[in-house]
């Protein structure tokens, strides 16, 4: 059993974080976040540290009162499939339930892995429009989008 601490990510995690997901940067799969951008958002990073690194972090980023969106996810190549995602996103749900969320949306290519954790999948066009723009513009591969958008119900 993995010995990982899960906790709300710290300004000092930037450059850890920045590594961990650069390959998914660069191959597209995650979408490129300044640090600036990371510092201005870090409340919404939970982080999996194994042995004083992190190996595993996600954002619950907050839309509306009743909307949030699952952000970022990754966990470390030698640790996946042993969990690790599924605790990041656990521990999220139960994060926008106590901030009294009632949706949360994941935009991804593993649409199995969120369906397994009760996500279903829904139209981009019932995304909010603010989404696209904000995001998906930074995108290389905008507007030919092959990502899923899937929803939770909370």
């Amino acid at each position: 059993m993995l010995k990982i601490l899960y906790r709300k990510a710290k300004l000092g995690d930037i450059p850890q974080m920045q590594k961990l997901v650069s390959p998914e940067i660069d191959s597209g799969i995650i979408l490129l976040r300044s640090d600036d951008e990371l510092a201005t958002n870090i409340r919404s990073y939970t982080v999996g540290i194994l042995d004083e690194t992190i190996v595993a972090f996600n954002a619950l980023h907050i839309h509306s009162p009743k909307l949030a969106e699952i952000r970022s996810l990754i966990v470390d190549e030698k640790l996946r499939g042993q969990g690790v995602g599924k605790k990041l996103i656990k521990l999220s749900e139960q994060e926008g339930i106590s901030l009294g969320l009632k949706e949360i949306l994941a935009l991804t290519y593993q649409q199995s892995f969120f369906e397994s954790l009760g996500f279903k999948e829904i139209s981009k066009e019932s995304i909010p429009e603010h989404k696209i723009w904000a995001d998906c513009i930074k995108c290389k591969h905008f507007p030919i989008c092959n990502e899923v958008s899937l929803i939770k119900y909370l």
